[in-house]
């Protein structure tokens, strides 16, 4: 009984250290993913040569938790991020300057066309009186619908006929991100995120991309509302220009504090390209007036509003808050603002040798003349 009592005893104390010894390993080998927002899985981590890759975007249940900064392996790279940066930038500009030009030149020969109908004298209106006798009713009505519109359209400033293709183009992706079978490219394109493979062409998407419908109508309101502003102080085409290369200089903004801070999560929407348009108008005009649409008695000057904006968002930036890209609404107003200061003079003044050129490809043996630059 003695031998049998040792024999259980043996192979008890046997069965509990295997045991103890399973689960240590287990806790020390766990099976690691990467969650970049939308549960992306990343590659297991590469333990050749004693190398250990760090956890990128930790999942949200470990987001309040202390992490170890990223070893400098496992940061992105930025440098072909800066480069599209500039590059865009500079195309955008250049854009603008050749769209000014072919603007100005349709315009200077439809105003001649105009001038030779008019010396031609009025349409005779017996002509117009048959055709109209001659059309159905359901013609009729189409062709009363069209005038609305077309009276609709003509009543809205410049700078709200302009605004309200950005509009469009931001509803149609609102409803691309709604159909299942878009949802891996959108977040590939549409997402812009340091830590993807995809960084350059979501800088400019993601400035078109909302995926809540009230984060698309405030923004557009927004955008709505300053928009006669800004094209009255800038024009059509310069304000095209710096929307666009605004959405591209605050997105890179974005990409270099997540890279320095840890936090690579995706982001999206235009926020910091209207960022830009808000403070370069408020930095123009800083004594207009503006208010809240549903409190319309309070009122504050421009300037007071935009150092309040910076305000907040520099605090969010300090302070880590998450439910606002704080870094891209930054670098969007310090572009605007530092535009309508600086580069205005540096950038948009200094165009007359692109347009020259180009009027010379587009006219070959022309002497000169045509529409110029402003």
């Amino acid at each position: 009984m003695a031998w049998r009592g040792c024999v259980m005893k043996w192979a008890e104390t046997q069965f509990i250290r295997t045991i103890s010894t399973t689960s240590r390993s287990s806790r020390l080998n766990p099976c690691n993913q990467q969650r970049c927002g939308f549960r992306r899985e990343a590659k297991r981590p590469d333990t050749k040569k004693g190398n250990v890759t760090q956890e990128t975007n930790p999942s949200p249940s470990e987001a309040g938790a202390p992490r170890p900064p990223l070893s400098l392996k496992a940061r992105p790279k930025l440098f072909k991020p800066l480069m599209f940066t500039v590059g865009f930038t500079g195309c955008s500009f250049g854009a603008a300057a050749i769209l000014q030009y072919e603007t100005l030149k349709s315009r200077v020969q439809t105003a001649k066309e105009e001038s030779e109908k008019r010396s031609r004298g009025s349409q005779d209106m017996a002509y117009w009186h048959d055709w109209w006798n001659q059309l159905s009713g359901f013609q009729r009505q189409l062709i009363l619908l069209v005038s609305m519109v077309d009276d609709f359209w003509s009543n809205l400033t410049e700078g709200q006929r302009t605004v309200t293709g950005i509009i469009a183009v931001n509803a149609v992706v609102l409803c691309c991100w709604r159909i299942p079978s878009m949802q891996r490219s959108m977040i590939k394109y549409f997402t812009s995120n340091p830590a993807s493979k995809t960084r350059c062409l979501p800088m400019v998407l993601s400035s078109f991309s909302h995926y809540s419908i009230i984060h698309m109508v405030a923004n557009m309101y927004v955008l709505w509302t300053f928009s006669s502003g800004i094209v009255t102080l800038l024009g059509k085409e310069q304000f095209l220009a710096v929307y666009l290369s605004a959405g591209v200089i605050s997105t890179m903004v974005s990409y270099m504090c997540k890279t320095a801070t840890g936090h690579l999560h995706p982001s999206l929407g235009a926020s910091g390209a209207i960022m830009a348009i808000v403070a370069a108008v408020c930095a123009k005009v800083p004594e207009a007036k503006l208010g809240i649409i549903f409190l319309p008695m309070v009122t504050f000057t421009a300037g007071n509003a935009l150092k309040a904006l910076v305000a907040i968002d520099t605090a969010g930036l300090i302070l880590g808050w998450r439910l606002f890209d704080h870094a891209a609404h930054l670098g969007g107003a310090l572009f605007g603002v530092w535009y309508v200061a600086y580069g205005h003079k540096l950038i948009w003044r200094r165009r007359e040798p692109l347009v020259k050129l180009w009027h010379d490809m587009r006219s070959p043996g022309a002497g000169g003349g045509g529409p110029g630059p402003r």
